[in-house]
């Protein structure tokens, strides 16, 4: 990447976060207070409405707590930058830049905000005595940023996608709901039947959960081999992504 591609990238960024999140009061608020409230809801369904059991005597709220908010971060991470080249679109038609910048763009400001948001609410949660390990930290923020490199490569991918077939992005949506609810965030992996649960633990969200949790509650730091498969899944991953996304750029000005 060359100097006049950094600083390119630093002002789509900038322009990234100022517009959807500084910009306004309600675009910040929103995206602190969007998770939030969603850990409340399912706080009252889940504990209130159908008691659920099988966290080993954890809080409900910080066992949701560590593993939903990365989910929404990637969720929308995918999701703004699936819409990315769209609203680049005037710049693409009059400017040579590389389009993957505005990927980038897209996702790194929500990663960034939200991970903000992230430590803020284990800091919280540990204060109030919910059973948050804050040195469990070393490992969440790798954690966080091999979650990063493999959902960039899956916003190549899908943006690329969605400047030839426009219903992309409404897809998306509902499939994202679908995986999210595969993954083990609302529920302990143990709840899952014996016989199913090898397909619940290859989902990589599912290793993030995993991860997340033995490091923010148990408190443990120790490395896994799954570490090591992690990263190199999500290389590849992005690797693959870029290399499709890269393929059709150049047809792009055409068709946006």
């Amino acid at each position: 990447m060359t100097a006049r591609d950094r600083a390119l990238l630093a002002n789509f960024y900038r322009r990234e976060v100022a517009v959807r999140y500084l910009g306004s009061t309600t675009g910040l608020l929103w995206a602190l207070v969007h998770p939030l409230v969603l850990l409340g809801v399912y706080q009252f369904v889940f504990t209130t409405i159908f008691r659920a059991t099988g966290f080993a005597g954890e809080s409900f709220l910080a066992f949701v707590a560590v593993a939903l908010w990365p989910w929404l971060a990637a969720q929308e991470a995918m999701t703004r930058g699936t819409a990315s080249i769209g609203n680049y679109a005037g710049m693409i038609r009059k400017v040579a830049f590389p389009h993957e910048l505005a990927v980038y763009a897209s996702v790194g400001a929500t990663f960034t905000l939200q991970l903000a948001g992230y430590i803020a609410v284990l800091v919280v949660l540990a204060v109030a005595g919910q059973g948050i390990h804050l040195e469990g930290l070393v490992i969440a923020i790798p954690v966080w940023a091999i979650v990063l490199v493999a959902v960039t490569g899956i916003a190549l991918f899908l943006a690329a996608l969605q400047v030839f077939i426009r219903d992309v992005e409404h897809i998306l949506v509902p499939v994202l709901m679908i995986v999210m609810y595969l993954t083990p965030i609302l529920y302990p992996l143990t709840l899952v039947p014996e016989r199913l649960r090898p397909w619940v633990a290859v989902n990589p969200f599912s290793w993030m959960a995993g991860r997340l949790r033995e490091a923010l509650l148990e408190g443990r730091l120790a490395l896994h081999p799954s570490d090591a498969v992690a990263v190199v899944a999500a290389i590849v991953i992005f690797a693959a992504g870029r290399a499709f996304f890269l393929r059709l750029s150049p047809h792009f000005e055409d068709f946006v």
